[in-house]
Protein backbone atom coordinates (compact mmCIF):
# COMPACT_ATOMS: atom_id res chain seq x y z
CA UNK A 1 0.00 0.00 0.00
CA UNK A 2 1.17 3.03 -1.07
CA UNK A 3 1.36 6.13 1.41
CA UNK A 4 2.45 9.35 1.13
CA UNK A 5 2.21 11.57 4.85
CA UNK A 6 3.15 15.48 4.38
CA UNK A 7 3.84 17.01 7.53
CA UNK A 8 5.29 20.49 8.55
CA UNK A 9 2.50 22.68 7.31
CA UNK A 10 1.38 25.99 9.80
CA UNK A 11 0.42 29.36 10.37
CA UNK A 12 3.49 32.08 10.03
CA UNK A 13 3.73 35.14 9.59
CA UNK A 14 4.89 37.26 6.24
CA UNK A 15 8.66 36.23 5.85
CA UNK A 16 8.90 33.99 7.97
CA UNK A 17 9.56 30.19 7.37
CA UNK A 18 8.78 26.93 7.08
CA UNK A 19 9.72 23.01 6.06
CA UNK A 20 7.30 20.68 4.67
CA UNK A 21 8.11 16.62 4.54
CA UNK A 22 6.82 14.16 2.79
CA UNK A 23 7.65 10.48 4.27
CA UNK A 24 6.85 7.64 1.44
CA UNK A 25 6.43 3.89 1.42
CA UNK A 26 5.36 1.42 -0.73
CA UNK A 27 7.24 2.77 -3.22
CA UNK A 28 11.13 2.12 -4.88
CA UNK A 29 11.24 5.78 -4.05
CA UNK A 30 14.62 6.54 -5.51
CA UNK A 31 12.95 5.79 -9.00
CA UNK A 32 10.04 7.88 -8.60
CA UNK A 33 10.05 12.10 -9.77
CA UNK A 34 8.72 14.00 -6.06
CA UNK A 35 6.74 17.11 -6.63
CA UNK A 36 4.96 19.61 -4.26
CA UNK A 37 1.72 21.09 -5.40
CA UNK A 38 -0.31 23.64 -3.99
CA UNK A 39 -4.36 24.49 -4.12
CA UNK A 40 -5.31 27.81 -2.39
CA UNK A 41 -9.24 28.20 -2.43
CA UNK A 42 -11.09 28.60 -5.44
CA UNK A 43 -7.81 28.33 -7.35
CA UNK A 44 -6.29 24.97 -9.68
CA UNK A 45 -3.98 22.93 -8.04
CA UNK A 46 -0.52 23.94 -9.22
CA UNK A 47 3.02 22.31 -9.20
CA UNK A 48 5.08 24.21 -7.13
CA UNK A 49 8.75 22.36 -7.29
CA UNK A 50 9.59 19.13 -8.34
CA UNK A 51 12.64 17.21 -8.37
CA UNK A 52 13.70 13.95 -10.39
CA UNK A 53 15.00 10.85 -9.17
CA UNK A 54 18.48 11.99 -10.86
CA UNK A 55 18.60 15.02 -8.69
CA UNK A 56 17.05 17.91 -11.42
CA UNK A 57 14.67 20.70 -9.76
CA UNK A 58 12.47 22.87 -11.47
CA UNK A 59 10.27 25.20 -9.57
CA UNK A 60 7.18 27.64 -10.50
CA UNK A 61 8.79 31.41 -11.17
CA UNK A 62 6.43 32.60 -8.28
CA UNK A 63 8.98 31.28 -5.58
CA UNK A 64 12.09 30.99 -7.53
CA UNK A 65 14.64 31.87 -4.79
CA UNK A 66 12.68 31.38 -2.10
CA UNK A 67 11.29 28.04 -1.92
CA UNK A 68 14.20 25.00 -2.25
CA UNK A 69 12.55 20.74 -3.66
CA UNK A 70 15.45 18.43 -1.88
CA UNK A 71 15.22 14.51 -1.25
CA UNK A 72 16.86 12.05 1.22
CA UNK A 73 16.68 8.78 -0.56
CA UNK A 74 17.83 6.96 2.94
CA UNK A 75 14.63 7.72 4.49
CA UNK A 76 12.38 8.12 1.74
CA UNK A 77 11.38 11.68 2.25
CA UNK A 78 11.12 14.61 -0.04
CA UNK A 79 11.32 18.58 1.57
CA UNK A 80 10.41 21.55 0.36
CA UNK A 81 12.09 24.17 2.39
CA UNK A 82 10.20 27.52 2.10
CA UNK A 83 11.62 30.76 3.16
CA UNK A 84 10.98 34.85 2.61
CA UNK A 85 6.63 33.72 2.59
CA UNK A 86 3.96 35.48 1.42
CA UNK A 87 0.08 35.55 1.94
CA UNK A 88 -0.59 34.26 -1.46
CA UNK A 89 1.77 31.64 -1.16
CA UNK A 90 -1.25 30.22 1.58
CA UNK A 91 -2.86 27.09 0.05
CA UNK A 92 -3.32 23.16 0.61
CA UNK A 93 0.46 21.82 -0.35
CA UNK A 94 0.09 18.57 -1.59
CA UNK A 95 3.32 16.05 -2.00
CA UNK A 96 2.75 13.86 -5.12
CA UNK A 97 5.21 10.94 -6.44
CA UNK A 98 5.29 10.17 -9.84
CA UNK A 99 6.76 7.68 -12.39
CA UNK A 100 6.27 5.92 -15.76
CA UNK A 101 7.49 3.56 -17.86
CA UNK A 102 5.03 1.75 -20.14
CA UNK A 103 2.57 2.12 -17.35
CA UNK A 104 2.03 5.49 -14.83
CA UNK A 105 2.17 5.61 -11.50
CA UNK A 106 1.42 8.48 -9.51
CA UNK A 107 0.43 9.19 -5.69
CA UNK A 108 -0.69 11.68 -3.70
CA UNK A 109 -0.86 12.83 0.14
CA UNK A 110 -3.67 13.60 1.81
CA UNK A 111 -2.11 17.44 1.81
CA UNK A 112 -0.82 20.13 5.07
CA UNK A 113 -2.42 23.75 4.98
CA UNK A 114 0.21 26.42 5.26
CA UNK A 115 -1.45 30.04 6.24
CA UNK A 116 1.01 32.96 6.06
CA UNK A 117 -0.38 35.80 7.72
CA UNK A 118 0.38 39.77 6.52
Amino acid sequence: QVQLVESGGGLVQSGGSLRLSCAASGIIFTTYRMGWYRQAPGKQRELVAAITSGGSTNYVDSVKGRFTISRDNAKNTAYLQMNSLKPEDTAVYYCNAYYRNFLTYNYWGQGTQVTVSS
